[in-house]
């Protein structure tokens, strides 16, 4: 334990942020880390507190409490209050293959599980993380490590998301030869065009996957394994096989006008800004136009606030965001308590943007398109929304949303983008393989597996357990390594 009372003699504080408006002038990363003095007091306030909720990532009530990964969070966090940065590094690597991408992406389930949290403020745990392994970059500690032996198994990992690349790094530590394929044209998968920049700085990712190369990794990009290159190719040439494609099968919105000019999902919008500003600063005007157009997104998670955020950047007029539940309290209820994940109201730097620019909330809650309005070019030009109630549906018993008769409201609407989540797997994949699906469309295992029906293919991420955090990903992409390590040579390490 480090500083006894450490949690009472330093007030919880975090690194600046930039304002709105001066934030949304570009595509950058907008918080300003702590010194590493002001790092080091912050990390004095974890109380060791006997039995860490913050690294259990046990499930309560359906909902994870805690870090999935079990980051050893109390030992790192003493050791950056000790000035030790570098054990501190060497302890957060136990755990987490990219905590560079954690650091700035995950929601910080440990927060909402801190002890401090209970009746006061949460240790900054995801900053300390951020210091931690930035300060292995400045220093030189995070650097490229090459297995000594090979076992001369060879690994083939179908997408380079954060479960792929966690397989993969895993697997390649061990000995192993692997390759990861990509069908897009950067590694990364969703975290290189599925979160905009100013959530993750693309140099980030990039500067990680050159030290995998360095280590082995085989990274092939271009190419949409099922459609340029066969299964059966791959299942020949490499002892095993992990799908790690995720879950990118949209759900759409199946309303009259539906197929007006100017209706998009919300990953592909989001793709094609972040492609366009890689490739050419956005002068190359390749993705949707939203300077001086209404926008309205549908879906209130954090796929719809980086829609509002990225919009808002690209001049948009005004933007809306539908939300079809209703609006979670902005305190904990009584039913909800600690160390539960806390079911409340957040407002993210989206919808901060939002505010400050057009001076209200976007958000609209209990509400959905009932018709999309198209002008005489069947171009977008007008939404029709409608009130929605929690009503018991009298055939099921089910509490369901339900129209409210009378609510319609037109709105405005040039744009509008579908950020309704994902319905799971995309069939042309599973096929090639000939997986079996469970009732969600997911690649279906036994539970707590990865062994997928086919013979020596494995699955893990998205396209496993269906729509989740880049923090989950992670394990799922460790725990199916361990388990692709144990096919392969009859124990592991991992």
């Amino acid at each position: 334990m480090g500083k006894p009372t450490g949690f009472m003699d330093y007030e919880r504080k975090t690194g600046a942020v930039l304002a709105p408006k001066d934030r949304i002038k570009d595509f950058h990363e907008f918080h300003t880390p702590l010194t590493r003095e002001e790092q080091q007091k912050q990390g004095a306030r974890c109380m060791e507190c006997g039995v860490p909720f913050c690294q259990a990532g046990m499930m309560i009530e359906g909902m994870a409490s805690g870090c999935p990964l079990h980051n050893l969070i109390p030992e790192w966090n003493d050791l950056v209050y000790s000035g030790n940065w570098e054990q501190a590094y060497s302890r957060l690597m136990k755990t987490n293959n990219f905590p560079e991408f954690t650091s700035r992406v995950c929601p910080a389930l440990c927060e909402a599980a801190c002890t401090c949290g209970h009746y006061g403020e949460a240790v900054t745990t995801k900053e300390n993380e951020y210091g931690i392994i930035e300060y292995a970059y400045e220093t030189g500690l995070a650097k490229a490590h090459p297995p000594k032996v090979r076992t001369g198994k060879r690994v083939a990992v179908v997408g380079s998301g954060p479960s792929g690349l966690a397989a993969a790094d895993q697997l390649n530590k061990r000995g192993h030869h692997v390759t990861v394929y990509e069908r897009d044209d950067r590694i990364g998968g969703l975290l290189m065009y599925g979160i905009p920049n100013m959530k993750l700085e693309k140099s980030v990712i990039d500067r990680k996957i050159e030290i995998m190369k360095d280590e082995g990794v085989e990274f092939v990009t271009g190419v949409n394994v099922g459609k340029d290159v066969k299964a059966s190719k791959l299942l020949k040439e490499y002892d095993r096989v992990i799908l790690a494609c995720g879950a990118k099968n949209p759900r759409d919105l199946n309303a009259p006008g539906r197929d007006a000019k100017g209706i998009y999902f919300a990953v592909d919008y989001l793709s094609e800004v972040t492609k366009s500003l890689l490739d050419s600063d956005l002068t190359n005007k390749k993705y949707v136009p939203t300077k001086g157009k209404h926008v309205v997104v549908i879906g209130g998670g954090d796929t719809g606030n980086d829609c509002v955020g990225t919009s808002i950047r690209l001049g948009a007029a005004s933007v809306t965001q539908l939300e079809m539940m209703p609006k979670a309290p902005d305190k904990r209820r009584a039913d909800n308590p600690w160390p539960e994940w806390p079911k409340v109201c957040k407002t993210d730097y989206g919808q901060e943007e939002a505010i400050a620019v057009f001076g209200h909330d976007p958000r609209i809650y209990q509400t959905t398109v009932k018709e999309f309005l198209k002008d005489k070019n069947g171009s977008l030009n007008g939404i029709i929304t409608v009130r929605l109630e929690n009503k018991r549906d009298e055939k099921t018993g089910r509490m369901v949303m339900s129209e409210v008769a009378g609510s319609e409201k037109k709105l405005p609407a040039d744009i509008v983008l579908i950020a309704a989540g994902f319905l799971g797997s995309e069939k042309y994949v599973t096929d090639a393989f000939g997986v079996s699906l469970d009732q969600r469309t997911n690649v279906k295992t036994k539970d707590g597996k990865y062994q997928t029906s086919a013979q020596n293919v494995f699955v893990c991420g998205d396209l496993h357990r269906g729509q989740s955090l880049v923090v989950w990903a992670i394990r799922e992409g460790r725990e199916a390594a361990a388990e692709v390590d144990l096919s392969l040579m009859g124990y592991t390490p991992i």
